[in-house]
């Protein structure tokens, strides 16, 4: 089913040794999908939403295993653009975010978030900051 959409979008990659962290992201900045999968799902996974969305860009952590990620991903038929991200301090910057996207509630919140735990695998929100450190650096200004 092809998508609607009239814009490219991009595929943000947390690439990790047994999950891997998926998201879709327009240039405008809309989240348009999220999801931890497991790590021998990704390409099957990636080859679905292609279907569904005018991916253009994949961007991939330059971390655990992204050589052969992208060894991998330009194994897809008609690849994308692969472009390699630097993903230090983004697991940190997932841990705020979760509690951005999924304020606690109850007496969760009383607790400071340095002490609440997240329930669940944050790669997903890993691949949601790759995408928008990728767009900052096409969006910034040269020097």
């Amino acid at each position: 089913m092809p998508s609607s959409l009239s814009q490219p979008v991009i595929l943000g990659l947390d690439p990790g040794r047994q999950k891997c962290g998926l998201a879709i992201m327009g240039v405008d900045r809309i989240l348009r999908y999220q999801e931890v999968v497991a790590v021998d799902s990704v390409i099957a996974t990636i080859e679905q939403l292609r279907q569904q969305f005018p991916i253009s860009t994949i961007v991939l952590g330059d971390q655990t295993g992204s050589k052969q990620w992208k060894d991998n991903l330009s194994q897809l038929n008609d690849p994308p653009r692969i472009m390699v991200v630097d993903e230090r301090y983004t697991s940190l910057e997932a841990r705020d975010r979760y509690w951005q996207m999924y304020p606690p509630s109850g007496l969760g919140k009383l607790l400071p978030q340095s002490l609440r735990t997240i329930p669940r695998p944050i790669d997903d929100i890993v691949a949601i900051l790759l995408i928008e450190r990728y767009l900052n650096r096409l969006t910034e200004p040269l020097d």
